[in-house]
Order: C-alpha cells, then structure tokens, then sequence
C-alpha cells in the first residue's frame, strides 16, 4: 500500500479551498483473502464557504409564508453570517407539473388562473422555477422575492421532488460551487410529492435524475419523467454534495421525519405557519450538520469488504462505526478502515472514494487485484525438478504430468503397491480417501464435487461443509474452509452470523446499551435488573434522565464532578450544550418537541441549576443550561445581630411576663385559702385562765374600817 497524497488538513479555509480529509490518494494491491488497514482523519475547519438555495412552494396555501420571506432575506444572510464569511444565496420556487393527471386541466380559464374559482388573480401553474442563481449580493434575494407570486395547485400531491432533484442536478444553473458546503432549505406545507396514487401508474417512465430546464429555467417535463424515487435523490445529493433542510409545518413533520430516514444527511425543521422560524431552523439544522461527521461510499466493488472503527472524542475507539456525532468546529476524528478482498472481480483495477456526507472532499482509493501470479509466465515445462522431466516447474511447484504423483513428480501411478493404500487412510478402519479420492502411490488424489473443493491429505477437507444460517453457508459473512468458518472482518460465530458491530447498541446518550447491558451480535442484552427495550433505554427502577444528565451538566458546563475526575466526560456526554439565561428561550427553542423535560438539582455549593434536556429529530441529545445556578443570598451581619439580640430581648421579656404571671396566679391561690380559712373559723369568749388584767387589787391587812 502507498500512499499518494497526504496534503495536511487545514484550519480554515481559505477563499473557497480548504482541506477536510487526509490522505487524499492511496493506491494498494490485493491477493483474495488479503487486508490492507489505513486511517482516514476528518476536520471540519472554520469559516467555511456556504452556497444556501431557498426552494419553496409557492401554492396558494404558502401565500403568508411568502409575505414573511420577503422581510428575512437581509436577517438570514446575518444570521449565516455568524457561521461563515463566504455565503451565497438563491432562490427557486415550485409547485405541480403542469398537465393531467398531475393536475386538473379544467376549466379551461383555470390554466391561466388557477385562482379564478376564488375569485382572485395568481400566476400560473408551474413544475420548478430557478429565480436566482447563487449570489453573494443579498439584495438581490430580497428583490426576487419581492417579485415572486404564488400559484394554486387544486389536488393533493405536489412536485417537491422534481424541484428538489433538478435544484441538485442542474448544479451549472444553480450555481452550486464546488468548495462549498450546499444548503439546499425545502419549505412546503403540502404532504405529498411521490407519486403515490393510481392517476399516473404505468403512464410515465421513470425519472433519470438530469437536468431538464428549459431556457427559461423552468422545469415543465411531464411525458418523460415521473416523480423521482428516494433512491435517486439520495445517489444524487451524494454525489452533488448537498445537505437538504426540510422545513415544514407541524402536521406533515412525522412524515418528513420518515422521509429523513431514508436520505442521509437530511434534517427536518418545524416551520410556524406563516414561515417566522425559519432563520432559526436553517442555523440549527446547519449547527447539525457541521456537528457530525459520517462517512459515505462511492463505487466500492462488491469483492471488496470495509470494516470501520472510529476514533471520535478523547481517544475512543468505537467498533463498527462509521460516524461521530456531537463535534464542534475544528475538531478532528479519525477512522480506522480495513479493506479485505473476498475474491477476484472481473477488473484488474478499480477505484472507489470514501467522502464524508456533504463534503467535497474525499479519499481516492485505487485497488489493484493481483488475482494471477506473474511467475506463471517463466514455467518450465519437462523440468529437470520435477523428477527428470515428468512435470512443469511453475512458481515454486511441480505441476505433475497426466499419471505422475508426489511433491517433485516422483510416484507413477503404473508402480502401485498394495501397502501403499495404509497411507491413504486417516485411522484404522476408516474409508481410504475419507471415501472422496483414490489412493495412487500412497497419496490422495481428491475427486472433483459439484458442491466446492475437496483436498488434504486424506481428501477430509472441503469448503462447503460449514455451519449454514437462514440457509447460507456461513451466513454469507465468511469462507468455509475444512468444516470451519473464517468470519470476514466485523463477524463472528461458528457461522459467521454474529455481528462486531455496536453502534446499533449505541443509546442516544452515547452509552452503550445505555450502560445498562452488553451488545451481543449487535443486540443489546440488558442486564440491569428492571431495564429493558432495544437500547435498554426503558427502566422504571433506574435513575430517571435528569439524574443521569445532571453529571453531564456538571463535567461540560462547569468542569467539575465525577465524569471530570475519572475522565470519562468525553466518551459519556455527547450532548450539545447550549447556555441560556433563563429556560424560557429554552421552552419556545423546543416548543413542539413532545420529549423535552425540565429538570433542576443542587450543586456541591447547595445552589440549584436548572437545564432542561430534550432529543432532536436525528436522536441527538441537545441540553439548555442556564448560565447560573440560583444561590442562596449570604446573611447581613448587622441584621443577623440585631435579630439575635432582639430575639434574646424578646425571650427575657417574655420569660419574665411568664414568672410574673405565675407569681399573681400563687398569690392569688394563697390568699383565697386564707379568706377562706378565716371565714371557716369561731372565737370561744369565756375567760381565759391564762389572761391577766391590767389592773392588780391587793388587800391592806392593817386598815380597820367598818
């Protein structure tokens, strides 16, 4: 393997070149069952040049739609302007093919005006209009808005889809530039634009996918072209490089999601009713499509088997994956690419390109299929080597001549022993030959099967006795060699039917199984008690999504916490952050997403943050943060003293209002007791022997009186 180009990738562009992805050219050789492994490195560089085309319906149904673009023109290059220096701008509109069945031919007078039955005046019907080419003047855009009228389609089914694939092929129109990343922003409000009814089946050939403007630049085809298959829009958006924006409006959204599915690279936007959201739509669908990083293949031989591993973020090696979500503008994935040749195609030579979606760039692979060995031209026929003349000497190897045998030709089989047939027997009592060969000179010599090959030393070997699944030998993922299957690269099992890869175990929060389970054979095996669902992803007993989200908060906002310490932040939290300062941008950003959840917690510093965590139409997992937690106000001092105080004061207030109120409360008992007492008592009053009077009477012994 060599290495042809390998210019350095670039950090922004410059005017309109830059480079995205390194190498540029390899060139190989291969041998059947041989690998060779390379790596290919993507950057999204910055400031790079966008090439943006506005295609609208202009039914009668978007008429608001276009009064309100007429006003954006001047605020959109703005906000695009935020992302990229370098940005052009045009418009196309579109709205029916322009004969029966697509649409209704009568009245005659409706041709002219199809508004003529609601008494108002509107141009005519039209398949697809290119109004303006590309260009960097935005004045320009505004101007051919302004000039634009809408029209009225009066069936169901709209032509979209022809606009759309002539808006990517007619790329010298359109003015798409090569070094540019291509926007093409769809806006309808109409449900269908596939031929889904019977009107048309079997009346039209399908759509080639060229470009089929007349000089006008008006698409009217009708009896060539049917409506193009999802099939063909994909092939050629690839090929042309161009990112498609659906914005439409609520009630047609899960459709065009289905539709989303089934064209990589495609995002889907919810337009308000009269287009008001539409700058903001086209820079988050951009935001998505610059955040992601997924590998496409052009041209690759069906004999030719690439396996992936991708290194996305902080080192990790993801098995089978081919994509990276969840970048920021200069960051650098790689993948790791095995190519391994299964067997010989017709070619001696192919080249096949492996280009990231919606890019430019790509990496130019040129296989050479060495399928033939080149010493097979210098063969010596009648070798001296090959027991003196009895084979040709070829590449090492004695090609034996019609009855010769042995390494170097030495056996004929016209000299056979009887005793020589024990050497053709694997174990005793067994068949000579496993019963598949003949024994000449005491060696096997294989009969030829219809089923495959058979070889060994006993004819015990073949390639077609192997494990089957769903009826294919080795699942159709390996080789069958001696009764064992070699799994290709990226499958495993005893026949080959168990996947390596587990990006379809990849929840959308970047977690395998949702970190609830092991990826078997690229099933999840949920092994959490109470998880279940394809990813594991439902568990009533586990930790709701704002608990597991909280970490993520913590680690890319603020960087701090568990998934920062064990470094692991990277790997686990692949969530698009955007801070706000309050969540109420949040709730009108996802107003019509029916999965967002407001959560809130309190950090180490007891303050409580509020995000609120929702999932995008492509399963991303996006977060709105608010830019500060709410804190707790510190205490003021002086109040805090003034309060204690008060608070002391007031307590020995009312602490002595308490003992004096229980002091009155005794007394008053006390007191009553005592009148009680005393009106209870009665006083004796007869003389008391103790009492004494005042006044003493003593007789004078001496006084003789009469």
């Amino acid at each position: 393997m060599e290495v042809l180009a390998d210019a350095a990738l670039s950090d922004k562009a410059s005017g309109s070149t830059a480079t995205q992805i390194r190498p540029q050219r390899i060139h190989m050789a291969l041998r059947p069952g041989d690998s060779k492994r390379f790596t290919v490195s993507v950057k999204q560089v910055e400031d790079y040049p966008v090439d943006l085309y506005y295609l609208m319906d202009l039914s009668y149904s978007m008429k608001d739609d276009l009064a309100t673009l007429v006003t954006l023109g001047n605020e959109l290059a703005q906000a695009m302007g935020k992302t990229t220096s370098n940005l052009r701008m045009g418009f196309g509109a579109f709205v029916d093919k322009t004969m029966s069945p697509y649409m209704y031919t009568f009245p005659p007078e409706a041709l002219a005006n199809p508004c003529s039955s609601i008494s108002e005046k509107c141009q005519a019907q039209f398949g697809f209009k290119h109004v303006l080419t590309l260009t960097e003047t935005v004045a320009r855009f505004t101007e051919e808005v302004k000039k634009q009228q809408v029209s009225r389609n009066r069936d169901s089914p709209e032509g979209g889809f022809d606009a759309i694939m002539q808006a990517v092929v007619c790329k010298d129109r359109i003015g798409w530039r090569p070094d540019a990343s291509h926007l093409l922003v769809f806006t309808t409000d109409a449900k269908t634009h596939i031929a889904l009814d019977g009107r048309i089946a079997g009346i039209v050939q399908p759509n080639d996918g060229l470009c089929h403007l007349d000089d006008d630049n008006v698409y009217n085809k009708t009896t060539v072209l049917d409506y193009p298959s999802l099939a063909l829009m994909n092939e050629k958006m690839s090929e042309n490089n161009i990112n498609l924006i659906f914005a439409v409006t609520g009630y047609v959204v899960p459709l065009y999601k289905e539709y989303s599915q089934l064209i990589p690279g495609t995002t889907v936007g919810m337009l308000d009713q009269d287009s008001g959201n539409v700058i903001g739509l086209i820079q988050e669908a951009y935001a998505k499509i610059r955040s992601k990083v997924e590998l496409d293949f052009v041209d690759v031989p069906e004999e030719l088997n690439l396996a992936f591993n991708a290194n996305c973020l902080n080192g990790e090696v993801i098995p089978g994956v081919k994509s990276c979500s969840g970048l920021k503008i200069g960051d650098t994935v790689s993948f790791n690419v095995e190519a391994q040749l299964r067997s010989c195609p017709k070619e001696k030579s192919r080249t096949f390109r492996i280009k990231p979606l919606g890019f430019k760039d790509s990496l130019e692979v040129t296989v050479d299929f060495a399928c033939a060995c080149d010493c097979e031209a210098s063969a010596q026929p009648n070798s001296a080597l090959c027991s003196q003349g009895n084979g040709t000497f070829e590449c090492g190897v004695c090609q034996c001549d019609a009855g010769r045998l042995g390494p170097r030709c030495e056996c004929s089989v016209e000299d056979y022993s009887p005793s020589d047939d024990a050497n053709c027997i694997a174990k005793s009592g067994g068949a000579m030959c496993s019963g598949r060969g003949d024994c000449l000179c005491g060696q096997c010599s294989c009969h030829s099967n219809e089923f495959g090959q058979v070889w060994g030393q006993y004819c015990h070997c073949d390639d077609f006795n192997c494990l089957r699944f769903k009826g294919a030998l080795c699942s159709d993922h390996g080789k069958c060699s001696c009764g064992t299957c070699q799994c290709d690269q990226g499958w495993k099992g005893e026949n080959c039917n168990c996947t390596r890869r587990t990006d379809t175990c990849m929840s959308d929060m970047g977690l395998l199984c949702s970190g609830r389970g092991s990826c078997e054979c690229g099933v999840c095996q949920c092994t959490q008690p109470g998880a279940y669902g394809a990813k594991c992803e439902k568990c009533p007993t586990c930790p709701d999504s704002c608990t597991i989200k909280q970490q993520c908060v913590e680690c890319q906002h603020f960087k701090r916490g568990q998934y920062v310490n064990d470094n692991s932040c990277a790997r686990i939290c692949r969530d698009e952050i955007n801070v706000v300062d309050n969540l109420g941008k949040a709730i009108v950003a996802v107003s019509q997403s029916s999965n967002a959840v407001n959560c809130s917690y309190k950090d180490e510093n007891d303050c409580v943050q509020h995000f609120q965590y929702y999932e995008d139409d492509s399963g991303k997992s996006v977060l709105y943060v608010v830019k500060e937690p709410v804190c707790p106000e510190g205490a003021d001092v002086l109040v805090v003293s003034l309060a204690v105080a008060g608070a002391i004061l007031l307590l020995g207030l009312i602490a002595l209002l308490i003992w004096k109120l229980l002091i009155t409360i005794h007394d008053r008992r006390e007191f009553a007791k005592f009148e009680e007492e005393r009106a209870k008592a009665k006083w004796d009053t007869t003389h008391n022997p103790l009492y004494k009077g005042a006044t003493s009477t003593f007789t004078n012994v001496a006084y003789r009186g009469n």
